[in-house]
């Protein structure tokens, strides 16, 4: 029996692994494996999963690096890796796109081939890895959060802007996740498990007042849209289509997504108390991102319960918490710990079919806002992880924190 129709609580860390590897003026290259020394520490630092007590581990494929040219595949690095997750009896749910392409790849996710190019890569990875027991899948991280990023905010590549650009970018996206999938589940049939994992949003406040009511209605819709249209859920009736329609979708490109949906194994929602309630307020105007963000609100377990009682009723699959945490000492991530899997095991007792938790990152990453900085590393590290990174003339070493023997205890069914 799969993992996640088992009937039990599955404990998971994560590996920070967004990669924007495209620089440019003012720009530096986002790479978290670069960044926080896991090209080099790999084997320690999944055997860091372990000691935590983690049965599977969130961890994701550098396409950019595995396919430096059109036709080219380096798989050395990655082999090495997923023989150390079998020899450990780890198991990876593989993210295969967090936010960055290959070099290569011209216009990036505005490539027309974009699409069957992801497919490709998937599939090669699925094939590839099937013989060591590699079933768990993430097509594509945080697609609506992506193609913000990429398509509304000019932020990341393709650096598309505005609502043409946002609506551009959810269909390559979710085109390329609908490929990729199909593609993966001809490797792996029934084997295969897809978590599909987007970022769970809530917006709060002054939604109702006449100059934010249809921009709140809007987003509340568009935390949806990708998953809504990858599994053939997005019609006339639908609330967002009179959008896509007027930034050049047409009923053939609706048609193909209603045509052969690829649904979810089991839903993943990312959620980060401090920041995934956005708050807005009467007479001021905010556009979203890092250039101009609403204010936040610290919602705790009940925003938790929330989105995870909705991601279940909506789609019908297993849920699973695929990122949490807090960025702060580390007492305050023992607290959210502790309260975040407690509302867990109250889902579950109310009958939410809540397969799994995850801590997000295993150890410490560095912030997105270093890419337009030119501060150095040290300065955008987040106090989120079970362990600490700390750099030291050897490079960034891991520093156990009581936050791991605590995780631990839940883990093991504390």
């Amino acid at each position: 029996m799969n993992w996640h129709r088992d009937g039990g609580l599955h404990f998971a860390v994560g590996v920070e692994d967004t990669f924007v590897p495209q620089a440019g003026p003012g720009e530096r290259p986002i790479d978290e494996y670069e960044l926080t020394e896991h090209y080099d520490r790999w084997h320690a630092d999944l055997g860091l999963a372990v000691e935590a007590g983690a049965e599977l581990v969130r961890w994701g494929v550098p396409w950019h690096r595995i396919q430096p040219e059109p036709g080219r595949w380096d798989w050395e690095w990655l082999d090495r890796v997923m023989d150390r997750y079998a020899e450990l009896h780890l198991r990876p749910i593989v993210d295969l796109m967090h936010y960055g392409t290959p070099l290569w790849l011209e216009r990036q996710f505005a490539n027309p081939d974009y699409p069957k190019l992801v497919a490709e890569y998937s599939a090669r990875v699925a094939e590839r890895y099937a013989h060591l027991g590699v079933h768990d899948y993430t097509p594509v991280n945080e697609p609506m959060i992506h193609a913000l990023f990429s398509g509304e905010y000019a932020y990341w590549p393709p650096y598309l802007s505005g609502p043409q650009g946002l609506s551009t970018m959810v269909g390559q996206l979710a085109r390329g996740f609908v490929l990729a999938q199909r593609a993966m589940r001809d490797v792996l049939g029934d084997r295969g498990v897809f978590v599909h994992v987007d970022a769970g949003m809530r917006y709060v406040g002054d939604t109702e007042v006449p100059e934010h009511r249809e921009h709140a209605a809007r987003l509340k819709n568009q935390v949806f849209l990708v998953e809504d249209l990858v599994t053939g859920r997005v019609d006339d009736a639908h609330p967002l289509t009179p959008h896509l329609r007027a930034n050049g979708w047409n009923d053939a490109d609706l048609a193909w997504f209603a045509e052969a949906p690829v649904l979810p194994d089991v839903m993943g929602v990312n959620y980060y108390p401090r920041h995934s309630t956005e708050v807005f307020e009467a007479g001021v105007f905010h556009g979203g991102g890092f250039r101009d963000p609403r204010p936040t609100r610290d919602d705790g377990v009940t925003g938790l319960n929330e989105l995870i009682r909705e991601a279940h009723t909506r789609y019908g699959a297993p849920v699973m918490l695929t990122e949490t945490c807090v960025t702060g000492s580390v007492k305050e991530r023992l607290d959210w710990l502790d309260e975040s899997v407690a509302a867990l095991h109250d889902l579950r007792a109310s009958g939410v079919d809540v397969v799994g938790y995850t801590w997000w990152p295993l150890f410490d990453m560095y912030e997105w806002t270093y890419r337009h900085s030119e501060q150095p590393r040290e300065a955008h590290r987040l106090t989120m992880g079970l362990w600490r990174l700390e750099e030291r003339e050897t490079g960034l070493e891991r520093v156990r924190t009581d936050i791991v023997e605590r995780f631990r205890h839940h883990a093991t069914g504390g």
